[in-house]
């Protein structure tokens, strides 16, 4: 391929990239703690020797929002919501992983737990226990379970050491590949949780923009490629 349709493509491949991440921001704008996602376009300039620099783009780097989502009031005794910087720490076959979603149950066993299954944590990094029959359940703002004056324990609520570690596993699951420390400014609010920061609006815009410019690569793609087509008429059309 020549170096234009070389360079267009490489574009094409960032922006169908974005439109993928775009798409499932909107897919999941009403998932209960899901953080928003955008894409990181780089340009990797190559120096070539006869000929001019070329420009070529990657964008292979999610970058996900941190900004606070709204709190919706639910009544329930475990939905909770963190308000301020700070995740939830679940126990998962895979190691422990963050949450903003906070939609957790006591099992069969009185382990807190989220709607998969995964065991929340707490401070310390055990199992938060509910004893079967606890009744007059609240939870503090940091965290502190108790049934009526009795403390049951406290719920973890930690931040990443190394912010650029933080990998997203699926929607709402993240891994914190440097490790995790204590989020001292965060504060829980029980009866809540918090509904995903997606600015749909903003995203359908994105979406818009980013189609456009994709059509208009490919009708440069097609256009070089008529183009080829046209001089290889040429060349092999008899004399």
């Amino acid at each position: 391929m020549d170096l234009p349709g070389s360079v267009t493509l490489s574009r094409q491949s960032g922006l169908l990239r974005e439109m993928q991440v775009v798409a499932n921001n909107i897919a999941n704008a009403a998932t209960t703690g899901f953080r928003q996602e955008g894409l990181v376009f780089a340009e990797h300039v190559r120096r070539m020797e006869d000929a001019p620099s070329v420009s070529m783009a990657h964008a292979n780097v999610r970058a996900t929002s941190m900004a606070q989502g709204s709190l919706t009031a639910t009544g329930g005794a475990f939905d909770l919501a963190i308000d301020g910087d700070g995740f939830f720490l679940i126990e998962t076959p895979a190691g422990e992983r963050l949450t903003r979603a906070g939609h957790f149950t006591p099992n069969a066993d009185g382990d807190l737990v989220t709607p998969d299954g995964f065991r929340v944590l707490d401070a310390g990094g055990a199992p938060v226990f509910i004893p079967p029959g606890a009744t007059g359940i609240t939870v503090a703002a940091d965290g502190t379970i108790s049934a009526g004056a009795t403390p049951l324990g406290q719920i973890g609520l930690v931040l990443p050491a190394d912010p650029l570690s933080l990998r997203r596993e699926d929607g709402v699951r993240f891994a914190a590949q440097g490790g995790h420390v204590p989020a001292d400014a965060a504060r829980v609010v029980q009866g809540s949780l918090e509904a995903s920061n997606v600015d749909a609006v903003s995203q359908l815009a994105r979406m818009v923009a980013v189609q456009r410019a994709y059509e208009l690569g490919q009708s440069f793609l097609d256009a070089e490629d008529q183009r080829i087509r046209s001089a290889l008429t040429a060349l092999t059309r008899p004399t």
